[in-house]
């Protein structure tokens, strides 16, 4: 039985309207909309109860479940299909592993995005203000009053890539690679774009993630058979 249904069967927690969904995980996900939130419904990744007039319910294993369906789309990039693949096998009890051998486990009920000052991102990074600063010249990083977890992961990357030689420098085509993926990706959305209703909206962030997803494949496979050659 999935979880969710099993929350709702032992009645432990009072069930949530969307508003009250929206409320408790807009503060992490501010893109999520009531137009998402069915969208993901119609995706059978989530499967909220309904009233006798029609009206969605969320237990808390429900806001659970979304929680982990969003952070791994915005963390991982992954598209719906495998993520619903994924808790498919989690609902039978198993332990899956994500492509590239990622093991995901449930997000924590707190907010999982953290405000780091600069020297607070230094410092967690083992970096120095040099290093920070070259990577903002090479548009690596953007400044910032306030620098969150994607800036600790590259500004950590880039102190261990030093230590093999590799400056921030020698990086600046990444950003143009990015725009070039990004340019690709939106031009795939153009059709989609072109409809101003919430759905569609909903559908073009969802689309945009899958190719993201898909482009990272091509990159790591093309990354893997060069350095099956060295």
């Amino acid at each position: 039985m999935p979880a969710a249904t099993a929350a709702r069967a032992a009645g432990a927690s009072p069930l949530l309207s969307i508003g009250q969904v929206l409320a408790r995980l807009n503060p992490e996900f501010p893109d999520l909309t009531p137009s998402k939130l069915r969208f993901l419904e119609e995706r059978q990744l989530i499967t909220p109860s309904r009233t006798e007039s029609g009206y969605r319910k969320f237990s808390a294993a429900d806001v659970e479940r979304l929680r982990l369906v969003l952070s791994m789309q915005r963390d991982y990039f992954l598209p719906l299909k495998v993520i619903r693949g994924y808790l498919a096998e989690l609902d039978a009890g198993r332990e899956p592993v994500l492509p590239g051998g990622v093991t995901v486990t449930a997000p924590s009920m707190l907010p999982s995005e953290r405000r780091l000052s600069r020297e607070e991102l230094i410092r967690e990074a083992g970096a120095n203000a040099m290093l920070l600063q070259d990577a903002i010249s090479a548009s690596l990083i953007v400044p910032a009053d306030h620098y969150g977890e994607d800036s600790l992961a590259v500004l950590r990357s880039l102190v261990e890539l030093q230590r093999s030689g590799i400056e921030p420098r020698h990086l600046r085509g990444f950003r143009a690679a990015a725009e070039r993926e990004l340019g690709l990706i939106e031009s795939a959305l153009i059709p989609i774009a072109r409809r101003k209703d919430a759905s569609s909206r909903a559908k073009a962030q969802e689309l945009a993630r899958e190719i993201a997803g898909q482009l990272e494949v091509v990159r790591s496979s093309l990354i893997r058979s060069a350095l099956g050659r060295l």
